[in-house]
């Protein structure tokens, strides 16, 4: 799978330096995905949740974190949509960013 875009989360750990490994961690993983699917996904990361319009939301540092995705499965392309803390989210719709 490609990632769309890695500038984000490094972005985001510049803020939040205690999430670099986990991110670096994740970005590592989703590369060396192919995913046809989000039981693909949910293979990869036990906590993503699927939202609609092929999004899922997956838990980084212990849920410390939270990544909203935007999935082409077809294409292999994984758009981050939004990367923040939990009261961070709990402010957005996770169906629209």
């Amino acid at each position: 799978m490609r990632v769309h875009s890695l500038k984000t989360l490094r972005e985001f750990w510049k803020k939040h330096a205690d999430a670099e490994d986990a991110l670096r961690a994740w970005f590592k993983t989703v590369g060396k995905a192919n995913w046809s699917s989000f039981s693909d996904l949910r293979k990869s990361f036990g906590s993503a949740d699927v939202i609609r319009g092929n999004r899922a939301v997956v838990n980084i540092k212990g849920n410390t974190y939270r990544l909203v995705l935007k999935i082409n499965y077809d294409w292999k392309i994984v758009y981050v949509r939004f990367i923040g803390t939990h009261a961070e989210y709990d402010k957005i719709d996770a169906e629209t960013v």
